[in-house]
């Protein structure tokens, strides 16, 4: 049956909807694919001109690693930057072992003894003073009863003699009348006093007596005072003494007195020590496992460096070679080491003042220092000093200069210790290069807070590197 007239315009009006929607819809979705399209330059993240193939994550020039730092000449001052070219050589790793400066008994010091018994009548020199061989320390007045009995016999040794050989003067006068036996007994007791003589000479040159005093004593002048000098050096120096020695060896120091004035000594008594630090010896002390590097060392004759731990610029450099020439082979049981010692040819220099004379001598006893002994070799390596390398992890680098421009750059450290490090020569750095001696820590900060991107605003770089203000700078 035919719709009416109204219910068939509704339904072709639905129908109509149902066909055109779709249609609406598909055409807004292509009009704003369009306009997204035409404006991808303001929304897309790496612009209109981004290939599909670019991600965010790709690096760029900007992202290069930074291995340059441009340092002005000011601030190079405040570093103290300072470059040198390497060059390959031969570095020796050593062990440390720690030692001091001592005395070499027998040779550095010696002491004073009283010849006789008496009183210390006068001290002629006090700690500090410089003597020579010779000099007088001490006048003693003698108490010794047997001394005095020596004076008196040698004395009357000397008269009988005179007397002796007037009677055989006389008895060879007459020598018809008198029998040949007085004449040849007058010679024997002759003889028998000279021998006493002798005797009581040596006697009174033991005790500390001059020839001129002996000879006054034989003339009846009795000695009240004896007066105690500095004994000689020995004539020859020692057999491990290094060098020839100076051609006048140094004076002696007082060292200490052990009497005072007034005080009564016993003979063999001492009075003073003196003491020469002309030659003396660096004591080290190693532990029982480092024994074979030591032997080594003594069996292939290698020298030891000796680090005295001391700024001393105005004294003249050590030209010594050190070597090892004693080694204990006894271990002390208390701390578990066992000593060497290596000869030392010690500096001194004279010192006036208020007319009195002071030896100052650079090294002293007591001084602890450090032994460096050679246990391995390294040929053709770079040795620069500890502050000139940085470490960054694993990596280690240096820093070359160019003026104004320090380029950092990776190397490989054989060996490091407090002062040296050293590098291998694998090309990473050239022989003649000039490398930064000291802070490349420093420098090695400055690099990574981006100090290499150009030259600081109102300055320009040259193309040899260096840094200079613009001309028109100020104006």
């Amino acid at each position: 049956m035919p719709l009416p007239p109204a219910a068939a315009k509704e339904t072709l009006v639905k129908n109509s909807l149902r066909v055109v929607k779709p249609i609406l819809i598909v055409a807004i979705s292509v009009a704003l694919a369009a306009a997204a399209y035409v404006t991808r330059g303001s929304w897309l993240p790496g612009g209109a001109n981004e290939k599909p193939g670019d991600t965010a994550d790709t690096p760029t020039e900007t992202d290069a690693p930074v291995t340059k730092v441009i340092v002005g000449d000011q601030a190079q001052e405040n570093l103290g930057l300072k470059a040198k070219p390497v060059k390959a050589e031969t570095f020796w790793k050593t062990i440390t072992v720690p030692g001091m400066v001592v005395d070499r008994p027998g040779v550095s010091d010696r002491g004073v003894v009283a010849p006789a018994t008496g009183v210390v009548a006068k001290v002629h020199h006090f700690p500090g003073d410089t003597v020579r061989p010779g000099d007088a320390l001490f006048t003693l007045k003698l108490l010794s009863e047997a001394l005095h009995l020596t004076q008196t016999e040698l004395f009357k040794a000397t008269q009988d003699i005179t007397l002796a050989q007037a009677q055989l003067k006389l008895l060879r006068a007459s020598a018809g009348a008198v029998p040949e036996a007085r004449i040849t007994e007058a010679a024997n007791q002759i003889t028998r006093l000279e021998v006493t003589v002798k005797a009581y000479t040596q006697d009174l040159l033991s005790r500390g007596f001059g020839p001129e005093q002996i000879k006054a004593v034989a003339d009846g002048t009795f000695v009240r005072e004896v007066t105690v000098a500095v004994p000689p050096r020995p004539a020859a120096p020692p057999a491990d003494s290094v060098g020839p020695g100076p051609a006048e060896p140094p004076p002696f120091e007082v060292q200490e007195l052990k009497v005072d004035l007034g005080q009564q000594v016993q003979a063999g008594q001492t009075l003073g020590l003196l003491a020469n630090h002309q030659s003396l010896a660096v004591e080290g002390r190693a532990f029982r496992d480092e024994t074979p590097l030591l032997e080594r060392s003594v069996r292939e004759n290698w020298p030891v460096e000796i680090d005295f731990q001391e700024d001393a610029p105005d004294w003249p450099a050590v030209g010594q070679a050190f070597h090892i020439r004693y080694l204990s082979n006894a271990i002390d049981p208390v701390n578990r080491t066992f000593g060497f010692r290596v000869p030392l040819e010690n500096q001194s220099r004279a010192v006036e003042q208020e007319g009195r004379t002071q030896t100052l001598w650079r090294f002293r006893p007591g001084q602890k220092v450090r032994v460096l002994v050679r246990v391995a070799r390294l040929d053709d390596v770079f040795v620069l000093p500890a502050d000139a390398v940085t470490r960054e992890g694993p990596e280690a680098f240096v820093f070359t200069q160019n003026v104004n421009t320090f380029e950092r750059k990776p190397v490989r450290v054989l060996h490091l210790d407090g002062q040296r490090v050293v590098i291998a020569n694998d090309g990473s750095v050239r022989p003649g290069t000039f490398i930064v001696q000291s802070a490349a820590a420093q420098l090695n900060r400055l690099v990574k807070a981006g100090g290499g991107g150009g030259a600081p605003k109102g300055y320009h770089i040259h193309a040899d590197g260096s840094l200079h203000k613009n001309e028109d700078e100020g104006k």
